[in-house]
């Protein structure tokens, strides 16, 4: 418990700067209770308002969590949320952050990527996705390729791009933890990307192993792996072309992560990697709603904006 407890010291103190006189609520699921019981703890000896809430893992990343736990995080100044399937992407998470909580999910997490992702100094994350920021903001357009064999470009429109710094101290504001990383939901894309990092339904790739997507006017036309492809195309019954959609490009800052675990939520924090995803972006700033958000990892990339080489983190 002891390596899991200061990293539950690092979300309640360094990253949320939990206050005493604050309310959280702590939402987790049946398979994650070990870590939500040390962040409650820590939780608990800095507030008398500590709230925990449990309930059973939901069947794929994005699904709403039940009323109760919506409630819970909407009525709280700060919420943390390690869970199986990710709510990140959903309406409850969304909710919460505009009636003014604020906090984090942690999706997917285990013990050993608690531990070694909240082992890193957040204020040199923060620093690393501001000159990473500089770099993309007002770029129209951003290309990505690697030697895998991705070429995309993306459209970024109006679309702002945010950064994930870990450092949860405003009113409204949202991270995943573990942190690191700068994203946009682009208004449309086209080429190739190929992922050779971690995906779901795989988790970390097999050495040679890679899944190719092919993008046409901001949709996936093609899935080469019959996993992915099965999900999306669950997905698709439900909402139609909105769970092709390509709804986020993310350029990894954390330079505490210095190899790819098989976790999305800290692999696609690694610096120097690529991340883009399939499915819903409402939440990050795009139009699309889908009950999924799949995440691919990209070893090795090369980004520019309008047609100059990026510096990515190391």
């Amino acid at each position: 418990m002891t390596d899991l407890r200061n990293a539950a010291e690092t979300a309640i103190h360094q990253c949320l700067d939990l206050g005493a006189e604050e309310s959280i609520a702590i939402v987790t699921d049946d398979e994650r209770r070990p870590i939500a019981e040390a962040l409650y703890e820590v939780a608990s000896e800095t507030t008398d308002d500590a709230t925990y809430l449990q309930y059973p893992p939901g069947d794929q990343h994005g699904q709403e969590p039940p009323e109760p736990v919506a409630a819970a995080m909407r009525a709280a100044d700060a919420f943390l949320a390690p869970t199986t399937r990710s709510l990140s992407h959903t309406r409850a998470r969304s909710a919460a952050c505009e009636a003014g909580a604020r906090g984090a999910t942690l999706p997917g997490i285990t013990e050993r990527v608690m531990i070694e992702g909240l082992d890193a100094d957040y204020e040199a994350i923060a620093e690393h996705c501001e000159a990473v920021l500089e770099q993309v903001e007002n770029a129209e357009e951003v290309r990505v390729t690697s030697p895998a064999g991705t070429d995309i470009t993306f459209e970024v429109g109006d679309r702002e791009w945010h950064e994930d710094t870990g450092m949860i101290r405003d009113a409204g504001s949202f991270s995943n933890l573990p942190a690191g990383e700068v994203f946009v939901a682009p208004e449309s894309a086209d080429g190739t990307f190929v992922v050779d990092g971690t995906m779901m339904p795989h988790g970390l790739l097999d050495e040679g192993q890679k899944l190719r997507f092919e993008v046409e006017d901001g949709h996936v036309t093609h899935i080469s792996d019959e996993g992915v492809r099965e999900d999306v195309e669950q997905a698709r019954e439900e909402v139609g072309d909105a769970a092709t959609n390509v709804a986020e490009l993310g350029i990894g800052t954390n330079v505490g992560v210095d190899e790819l675990v098989g976790s999305v939520l800290l692999d696609e924090k690694a610096a120097g990697t690529v991340h883009i995803a399939i499915g819903d972006n409402a939440s990050i700033g795009g139009e699309t709603e889908a009950p999924i958000h799949l995440d691919g990892i990209l070893r090795a990339p090369t980004v520019y904006a309008d047609g100059e080489e990026i510096s990515l983190p190391e």
